[in-house]
């Protein structure tokens, strides 16, 4: 099957098309280090063509869920590196994904810092657990134009330590609502600097964070995830085919290594529609996530939709994924009461197919 054949993607050549999805799984300690449990967790998967890791604070005032990984302080990339030698060891490549969550935070995780966006437009009908229990998104504050290069520093920052760390890789998080995101929709920009209004603009801070991780690893080790119909966070834009287009044409100029099409539903006309525009203006590597199967996953890279597909449940509780879909074995059902909890249950104890 095609799934499981060879594919490069910028620089990385790939042994097959199954990668994982970046997930997370809050198991950093509480200083936000990855664990030797995370490194398991990791090297488990190394048969995936390539392991993108779960969303990593750029800085110690991004935190958004509790014991999330970080990537900006000499600890961190102590801890990382832990789990890029394991996945090595095991045969495998992995993939840093630089995370920002702006205004989906809250200022009792991050000692009291009020959590910052393109505007001042707070998440709505939603809440988000704290130390102190659940509470409503508050109003973010809306960052200042100059600021946003000390934003686009912190990506740099990130990007420099994931390379010290060994990953072979980076990808910026544009998707699901975060700060990179709340920039380029303008379901949340409604800024009229340099950075708000005209697509081009929205898109800046975007492409510039980009341009700071390529000038770090280079265009053929840097790729970016984008959820233009994914309503996650409160999102939404007034023209996903228009957004689709501006990234995928400007990271086809910048010679990216792949662009990460985030889908609310894999098949439906909308995000197949997405699809096919991500082609037409980008001849990188395009990989889909979101709800694929073994045979729709292999459907879409027969057909040209896509190039590699990313699994995020089905490989947390298959990390012989790939093996599986060789035999077309049975999946191991995922644990999502332990999704979130801490220890190695529901995280590193799921079994392996029988030789």
């Amino acid at each position: 099957m095609k799934l499981l054949t060879p594919v490069t993607v910028g620089d990385l050549s790939l042994p097959n098309r199954v990668l994982m999805a970046p997930l997370t799984r809050v198991r950093a300690d509480q200083q936000h280090v990855a664990t030797d449990l995370i490194a398991e967790h990791y090297r488990q998967r190394a048969s995936a063509g390539l392991l993108i890791a779960e969303a990593t604070m750029v800085a110690a005032d991004a935190r958004a869920f509790g014991d999330e990984p970080g990537i900006y302080s000499p600890a961190h990339v102590e801890g990382w590196r832990k789990v890029t030698t394991a996945v090595h060891a095991a045969g495998g490549r992995i993939a840093l994904q630089l995370w920002h969550p702006g205004r989906a935070s809250h200022h009792d995780l991050n000692n009291g810092v009020q959590p910052v966006s393109s505007s001042n437009k707070a998440i709505r009908d939603d809440t988000i657990h704290t130390p102190k229990g659940k509470q409503v998104y508050p109003v973010p504050r809306p960052l200042h134009s100059d600021e946003l290069p000390g934003i686009i520093g912190l990506f740099r920052r990130g990007a420099e330590n994931a390379l010290e760390a060994g990953f072979d890789a980076v990808e910026l998080h544009g998707a699901h609502g975060y700060l990179l995101d709340q920039f380029l929709r303008d379901g949340v920009n409604d800024r009229t600097d340099a950075y708000g209004g005209s697509l081009a603009n929205r898109a800046r801070l975007l492409l510039e964070a980009t341009d700071a991780a390529i000038d770090v690893f280079g265009a053929g080790r840097v790729g970016v995830r984008v959820s233009p119909l994914v309503s996650f966070n409160d999102m939404k834009d007034s023209d996903a085919p228009a957004l689709v287009a501006h990234v995928a044409e400007e990271l086809q100029k910048r010679g990216a290594a792949f662009l990460h099409l985030r889908h609310a539903k894999h098949d439906g006309p909308g995000e197949q529609e997405l699809a096919r525009i991500a082609r037409r203006h980008y001849r990188g590597a395009l990989i889909l996530n979101g709800g694929f199967d073994r045979d729709s996953g292999e459907a879409a890279v027969q057909s040209g939709w896509g190039d590699a597909i990313a699994y995020g449940l089905p490989f947390l509780a298959n990390p012989d994924l790939p093996r599986r879909f060789l035999l077309n074995a049975p999946l191991n059902p995922v644990d999502e009461k332990r999704l979130y909890s801490p220890g190695p249950k529901g995280y590193t104890d799921y079994p392996f197919l029988k030789e």
